[in-house]
């Protein structure tokens, strides 16, 4: 009886260190993961005017770099050719009309403002 207790306990704490692990997945480090695509704003927009569905299985949650210029400066974001909303992880000192190569995680495609949606992004070059 003793051995069928101790061994239904160490289960119980096997199942949960796998569900703990499971859950709390690292989080990613995108500045030093390698790109997945290195797309202009132009090419890419296209891609999702076209098809969307079919765009964001190709590009959701995956590291892409992007060539392009600003046309929208916030704190904390920048809008690359009104296409790709940018969400930065540093504090953003960019004015408009700055060319810029940066990285970021594509999180979605948003169909009212049709903008390609960023996070994580990290600024390559200026």
């Amino acid at each position: 009886m003793k051995k069928k207790l101790y061994i239904a306990l160490v289960v119980l704490i096997i199942a949960a260190i796998i569900g703990y692990n499971y859950i709390y997945k690292d989080h990613r480090d995108i500045e030093n993961e390698a790109s997945a695509f290195m797309v202009t704003t132009k090419e890419i927009a296209e891609e999702f005017l076209e098809n969307s569905t079919t765009a964001e299985e190709i590009y959701l949650d995956k590291v892409i770099e992007v060539l392009g210029v600003i046309t929208e400066s916030n704190p904390s974001d920048i809008t690359i050719d009104n296409t790709l909303f940018c969400q930065l992880n540093s504090t953003n000192t960019l004015k408009v009309k700055d060319s810029i190569q940066l990285k970021g995680r594509v999180i979605g495609y948003d169909d009212l403002l049709e903008q390609i949606k960023l996070d994580q992004c990290y600024i390559i070059n200026n």
